[in-house]
């Protein structure tokens, strides 16, 4: 059947299908570089859903109410900026023309921020999969929250189109265990089942039924044998829609590069141009005007304008939608608007302990937790969880219950021991608008999520990470989790702040830093062991400039000892020690060289003293770096290996995280 469709409308999704075709293949060939292959395969599959079932308006692209899509399969990003363009969004024909070029709205894979309509940066794959299912999660949350009978104002589902590669990859495992766990009904997966990879045919790797895969992770099966017929693509995307109680995958069968006579169903077709007089023969296979490049019917255009006011239709409705909600529950429509528009609610920090000396130690994980849950009782936006961690890694809100299936509405999300799908569906969830998502696990599995912290530092967003247990004074558990060049490995992250507090003090500095930022991804680096609260009263800026003088001497020091986290402490405390040998110290906390090197020169020559060129850096972990803040004169007590299993205070000692050592080391300095 065509749904009622006349023989000439037919024709017209036709020529749109083609259209996506071409223009992909043009474009990939002009820029001789990308992944024909995947667009002209998913051709059918990609207009049926953008013309007749998702909820979208390319007149305006951040319409709360939007459905979601995401491409996971990054490297088909013509398929998308075909889309794009064909709808109406703001991607010009000469942005199609100029795909993978310096400055152009098209790069090779999508870019959140950077091109209309781009809802995710994607392209290491399986990201989009974790990041479709945090949306997924932020749309069933809010919807628990705000929604009330007869006043849906969030109502939409998240699609996403994934391929072989994204199947194979273990975050994509993770995300869809937790989606059909949660029974997230919203969510639906199309499946490009082309068994085509980089190297050959998916048999040489992939064998597996992912079918019985996923219904054993509680996934309702589709299967469409023709990706080619649009009529099964539409009713199995509409019996997705009618499912209500679990996630939706299609598994499609398609042709990659269909069309092409000498290409379809190759790996040749996955990654490469398909050649100028491939493209020509593909465009007469497909009975496409063989000599005009770009070649856009007019028919074309007129169906996927439809879009533009379809899409003003819908969201006309839900703004009258939204305008009864508004009246009806006026303070439930203040806190949405507060919601997705991020801003902070006023007094969102004033619970925020202030600790001090007489609180005596407190692991700054610990502190952590208890300025977490004070921000929680005054930031509803605020959700999160951990990789199974909770109870180590302080991060449970008291202040609500956990994100269930029969709970949306709940903020405290069990992730299990998922970190990678974890980092992916926090930046999903801040992606999607209205939260403030946050992630905790042991620092030392901060490697498990690295891609997604990547990714999300790429995109520049403001998701919290709670890395704790952050040290070789982790102890008797041994050197798989005591992390050493995971500090160096976080800091070179571009765009990632890393803060890694001394005490309580500076933990709640760090927790204000983290939910006012809104440049970019923050991680927290928290102890196991309690540490002193410190004395601060001579002290002007604390953890705002990344560094700041802790303790210092009368005059000019003659060394300056720089550290962070627990260090600090045993820095202090040699500084008295060498101030029975007559030595001056100056001290300097730097819990974040990011927000360190943002500060002033002026700001920094006044911590550091350009002139005092006898400097000392102390931090249990990797040496790396510290030599840009001690100079060729200075020395780094750090990890030049891995730790060992020891009660905690035993492996610091041996590996000389002492004052007596700082003291040695320092005289060995002064006397050169």
């Amino acid at each position: 059947m065509n749904q009622g469709l006349s023989e000439s409308q037919v024709k017209i999704d036709e020529i749109c299908i083609n259209t996506i075709r071409t223009l992909s293949m043009d474009a990939i060939q002009k820029a001789n570089s990308g992944h024909p292959g995947a667009p002209m395969g998913l051709a059918p599959a990609a207009h049926v859903l953008w013309t007749r079932v998702m909820k979208h308006n390319p007149d305006n692209p951040g319409w709360l109410d939007r459905d979601r899509f995401v491409l996971s399969a990054g490297h088909a990003s013509m398929l998308l900026y075909s889309l794009l363009h064909l709808s109406g969004y703001g991607v010009t024909l000469d942005d199609i023309k100029n795909f993978r070029q310096w400055g152009s709205n098209t790069p090779g894979h999508p870019e959140f921020g950077h091109t209309p309509g781009v809802e995710t940066t994607t392209g290491p794959l399986g990201q989009g999969f974790a990041n479709a299912v945090g949306m997924a999660m932020a749309e069933r949350h809010l919807a628990a929250r705000f929604n009330r009978p007869g006043h849906e104002i969030v109502d939409h589902y998240t699609y996403m189109i994934c391929g072989d590669g994204d199947m194979m990859e273990g975050v994509s495992s993770e995300a869809a265990s937790l989606a059909g766990h949660l029974g997230l009904d919203r969510l639906i997966c199309i499946y490009d089942d082309n068994k085509i990879s980089i190297e050959g045919s998916t048999n040489i790797t992939f064998t597996e039924d992912v079918a019985l895969r996923f219904n054993a992770y509680n996934w309702h099966i589709l299967k469409v044998g023709n990706g080619n017929d649009m009529d099964a693509i539409f009713d199995a995307l509409l019996e997705a829609k009618a499912e209500t109680e679990r996630p939706s995958l299609i598994i499609l069968s398609t042709h990659i590069a269909f069309g092409s006579p000498n290409k379809q169903d190759t790996a040749a077709a996955h990654g490469a141009p398909l050649g100028a007089e491939e493209v020509r023969l593909t465009k007469q296979t497909l009975g496409v005007p063989e000599d005009i490049s770009f070649y856009i019917p007019e028919q074309a255009l007129d169906r996927f304008k439809k879009c533009i006011d379809a899409g003003n239709e819908a969201e006309a409705g839900w703004q009258e939608k939204y305008q009864a909600y508004g009246k009806e529950y006026p303070d439930l429509a203040k806190q949405w608007v507060d919601a997705m528009s991020g801003f902070l609610t006023a007094g969102w920090d004033s619970k925020i302990p202030e600790f001090s000396t007489a609180d005596g130690p407190i692991a700054t994980r610990a502190a952590s937790g208890m300025v977490l849950n004070a921000i929680a009782a005054n930031l509803p936006t605020l959700i999160g969880g951990s990789a199974d961690l909770a109870p180590s890694n302080k991060t449970y809100m008291d202040a609500s219950h956990e994100f269930q299936k029969d709970a949306y509405d709940g903020r405290n999300i069990r992730f299990g021991v998922r970190e990678h799908a974890m980092g992916g569906i926090i930046s999903g969830m801040f992606l999607h608008n209205g939260l403030r998502p946050y992630g905790g696990t042991f620092l030392v599995f901060a490697d498990y999520m690295r891609p997604a912290i990547r990714a999300a530092s790429i995109m520049k967003l403001p998701v919290i990470y709670i890395f704790t247990h952050d040290s070789i004074a982790v102890g008797e558990d041994g050197p798989t989790h005591q992390p050493v060049e995971q500090m160096a490995s976080l800091r070179a992250i571009s765009g990632l702040t890393v803060i890694r507090p001394a005490d309580a003090t500076e933990t709640a500095q760090a927790w204000r830093h983290a939910v006012k930022n809104t440049s970019g991804p923050a991680a927290l680096i928290l102890s196991r062991q309690k540490l002193p609260v410190l004395n601060r009263d001579n002290t002007e800026n604390g953890l705002t400039d990344g560094a700041y003088i802790l303790a210092d001497c009368e005059g000019k020091p003659d060394i300056i000892l720089i550290a962070t986290g627990s260090e600090v402490h045993i820095a202090l405390e040699a500084q008295k020690r060498l101030a029975l040998e007559s030595i001056a110290v100056r001290v300097v906390s730097m819990p974040s060289w990011e927000l360190f090197e943002k500060s002033t020169q002026e700001y920094k020559d006044r911590v550091l003293l350009p002139e005092v060129t006898v400097r000392m850096a102390i931090e249990a972990g990797s040496s790396m770096g510290w030599e840009n803040y001690v100079g060729n004169s200075g020395v780094i007590i750090g990890m030049r290996g891995f730790g060992a299993s020891a009660p905690g205070g035993t492996v610091m000692q041996k590996f000389g995280f002492t004052p007596e050592n700082i003291v040695q080391k320092t005289l060995e300095l002064l006397k050169k």
